[in-house]
């Protein structure tokens, strides 16, 4: 474990596992298809640290079901395909979630990361993608799991929350955990400032969680 100060506001938050030296995997690149549904920060912490070459990786496309959603003109600006599946336009959550799949495979995924991705995936994207869809949540799973994860840490009074990178199962923000980042809460934190700070560490450990993902696949 190893603490960190570098948070919006220098309140220090505890990562564990402790993130290496070097997160870069050796061989081919990982081919990432990201699915968002909001502003896309994660995305674009993830496109920054390939740039940066602090993960061997490229993002193949970036698929979104909110039309109003920020993280297009991210994708845009990065060069990264932007794909609109809306899911308002699907008669099941599997007939989307197979058009989903369609997308994925067109454009050569193999590794899928949902970064505020707003809907419960089904075994349409598990099964086609077996251990290798990831999911970041905005609380020290498995408390405060679903929808509103900071605001339901604010009214059960706890004093630290936090974020979690884990493999997607059937079970929503549930299965394996990768990597989780503890930050304290304040005694005048509201959900948007909590949120901030979390956000922080989330884009840390998002990438690390890619790459220790990456590497566990790899010893199997």
């Amino acid at each position: 474990m190893n603490f960190n100060n570098t948070s919006a506001d220098s309140t220090p938050s505890l990562i564990s596992p402790s993130i290496p030296s070097s997160l870069f995997i050796q061989g081919e690149p990982l081919k990432l298809g990201i699915m968002a549904s909001g502003s896309g920060t994660n995305f674009e912490a993830i496109a920054q640290a390939i740039a940066d070459k602090q993960l061997n990786a490229q993002v193949q496309v970036v698929i979104y079901n909110n039309p109003k959603a920020k993280v297009v003109t991210r994708a845009e600006r990065w060069g990264v395909p932007p794909v609109l599946i809306d899911h308002r336009n699907f008669k099941s959550r599997e007939d989307c979630d197979a058009k989903i799949v369609e997308t994925l495979h067109q454009y050569q995924v193999e590794w899928v990361v949902m970064v505020g991705w707003m809907r419960v995936v089904t075994p349409v994207i598990l099964n086609a993608f077996p251990k290798r869809v990831l999911n970041i949540h905005p609380s020290l799973l498995p408390s405060f799991k679903g929808v509103r994860g900071v605001e339901q840490a604010l009214a059960a009074g706890v004093q630290i929350t936090g974020c979690t990178v884990h493999i997607a199962v059937p079970e929503v923000d549930s299965g394996p955990i990768l990597i989780q980042a503890a930050v304290p809460i304040l005694p005048d934190d509201t959900p948007e400032t909590l949120h901030a700070r979390i956000q922080v560490q989330e884009h840390k450990i998002i990438v690390a969680g890619i790459a220790l993902a990456a590497a566990q696949s790899a010893d199997l």
